[in-house]
């Protein structure tokens, strides 16, 4: 049995169809992306398997349980949990309390002060600006605090919304390599991610979305080097 399977998931925004009724897998321990130009409907796949919003027909499986109608705060519960597009961070909050924030179910002290370590490993930057309100933050470091935050969740599964975008390259480069830390940690990881070859080269396999349909599926390693997904995706 997969950790998550995804099953006809159909969504609709009134008259359009946003999904039409796709399917995936996700196996412990692997990085999953979805791939796909803006619409093809990647966020929207990610929003309702959190139930953030009302699917009209499918089914989410999540570690042997149906999912589907559990409201979202049941879901994050679970150990499901997701780091929106737009980073959404606690503007008026300091670094530290929205990293707090993300402890808020926990209830392992010593757990949540060995994850806030590991938190300081992977992201040293946000250590420097823990007192500093998290608003007055770069755009690079506010994506920092929200994975971090995540985290401090303790996810069996992260769900990544576009963590890339809107960064410089160097701030890319660096956000990639700590997901790939994160992942060899032991958590899997859902990616949907615009940077079609950044994604690729992290990833164990990965769903090609477009106009709400899964259009192709493979491993990453195979698609990268795929020519209509060079053609489409890589600017080859």
């Amino acid at each position: 049995m997969s950790m998550l399977e995804v099953n006809n998931l159909v969504v609709s925004y009134g008259a359009i169809k946003a999904l039409k009724g796709i399917s995936f897998k996700v196996e412990k321990g692997e990085v999953i992306s979805l791939i796909g130009s803006n619409g093809a409907g990647k966020t929207t796949t990610l929003h309702s398997i959190s139930n953030l919003i009302k699917k009209q027909s499918g089914s989410v499986i999540f570690n042997d349980e149906n999912i589907t109608d559990l409201s979202a705060d049941k879901i994050v519960k679970r150990g499901l949990i997701q780091v929106p597009e737009g980073r959404r961070v606690f503007a008026n909050m300091s670094v530290k309390e929205n990293l707090e924030l993300g402890a808020f179910l926990r209830k392992d002290k010593s757990g949540i002060k060995k994850d806030l370590e590991w938190c300081f490993e992977l992201f040293p930057r946000l250590k420097e600006r823990l007192n500093q309100t998290a608003g007055t933050l770069s755009g690079g470091e506010q994506q920092m605090l929200a994975m971090a935050r995540a985290l401090m969740s303790k996810p069996t599964l992260l769900l990544l919304d576009e963590p890339s975008m809107g960064l410089a390259p160097i701030l890319v480069d660096e956000i990639f390599n700590i997901i790939q830390k994160i992942s060899s940690n032991g958590t899997t990881i859902l990616l949907v991610e615009q940077n079609a070859y950044k994604a690729l080269s992290i990833a164990n396999r990965a769903y090609i979305l477009e106009t709400g349909n899964v259009t192709k599926e493979g491993k990453a390693c195979d698609l990268i080097k795929d020519e209509a997904v060079k053609v489409a995706y890589l600017g080859g």
